[in-house]
């Protein structure tokens, strides 16, 4: 790995990296100055409750800080259009908000929070394929699973997960990558970005009929990509054992079958029952059974290799609490 790519880590105190324990954290307050105004739910507050949130647990302290870089246009335009990249470039303000769709706008600090969001997770993937760190959880916003090729949507500007896949496989040479979204939306773009691609399998469960729409148990695959896509589409007000019976009759199982080298997780917390856009009944419990899982997907077929991304989540107390039995389950596994 060249110097330009390995990434920076920060170890906490004087301790020995054997004490630290194998869990990265990707974070920088500058995912803080994406603002898309008062009352938005998709909030830098978001980050602040989960950072305290761990900072008053002790779990910060076990975690080896990933320090990210901006994404270099050379892998974000593995999967968004170089035209679209540069229309949000042209369209960034340098004062006020400019509006991208109905749900998403821009601020002063929103372009370079994006690209430092889509350079954590490549800093996380380079962490974990230089055996620095077994698995990452990138604190990152704003966050990415509806962005499409050619244009932002659902609080999304860049496909931070999808950039991450297409990284692992051109930069690192790995064959196989697994996406489990979680998210309680249809991760729509992430989808759209492989549905033709046997090499990547993606894996969602999802609240439906809601936003965006899409995510049909009938969308499996186009062409050389069919069977590769597999949505469970769920009810509203299913829960924990809903959810851990749905991970461990399909997920396990197809995961068996493809043999990843490497798990990245679409980690949206809306799911939560207190969750104010959705109407589904997980816990924070539940999200720590559901990573056990996907830990042990990983454990079983790629050295522990898991990098989990931050999606939604907008009860910040429910956001917080089930992010840290997220991680503590990475901790422990």
């Amino acid at each position: 790995m060249t110097s330009r790519y390995k990434a920076r880590v920060t170890f906490h105190h004087s301790r020995a990296f054997s004490d630290m324990g194998r869990t990265g954290l990707v974070y920088d307050p500058r995912y803080l100055e994406h603002d898309m105004g008062s009352g938005h739910p998709e909030s830098p507050n978001r980050l602040r409750a989960i950072m305290q949130r761990l900072e008053q647990s002790g779990l910060a302290a076990k975690l080896t800080r990933i320090e990210p870089r901006k994404a270099e246009d050379e892998w974000v335009t593995l999967v968004h259009t170089p035209g679209y990249v540069a229309r949000l470039k042209q369209e960034a303000p340098t004062s006020g908000r400019v509006s991208l769709d109905a749900d998403t706008s821009m601020s002063p600090g929103s372009l370079t929070a994006a690209y430092l969001a889509a350079g954590g997770v490549l800093a996380g993937v380079d962490a974990i394929m230089a055996d620095e760190v077994q698995h990452v959880f990138c604190a990152v916003r704003p966050p990415g699973h509806h962005a499409e090729a050619g244009r932002a949507m659902g609080f999304c500007l860049f496909n931070n997960v999808a950039i991450a896949a297409k990284y692992a496989q051109k930069r690192h040479g790995l064959e196989r990558i697994l996406i489990v979204d979680w998210d309680v939306h249809h991760g729509n773009g992430t989808q759209h970005s492989f549905e033709r691609d046997p090499s990547v399998l993606f894996f969602s469960t999802h609240q439906y009929p809601h936003y965006p729409g899409t995510g049909r148990v009938t969308e499996s695959g186009i062409e050389g990509g069919e069977g590769f896509t597999i949505n469970v589409p769920m009810e509203a007000g299913e829960g924990d054992d809903d959810y851990r019976a749905v991970f461990q009759k399909v997920l396990v199982p197809a995961a068996d079958a493809f043999k990843p080298e490497f798990v990245i997780v679409s980690a949206g917390f809306d799911a939560h029952r207190d969750d104010p856009l959705a109407s589904m009944g997980l816990t924070e419990e539940g999200y720590a059974e559901l990573t056990a899982i996907v830990a042990g997907i990983a454990k079983q077929h790629c050295r522990g290799r898991l990098l989990s991304s931050l999606e939604g989540g907008y009860n910040l107390t429910a956001l917080a609490a089930s992010v840290e039995r997220h991680v503590q389950a990475l901790v422990e596994s």
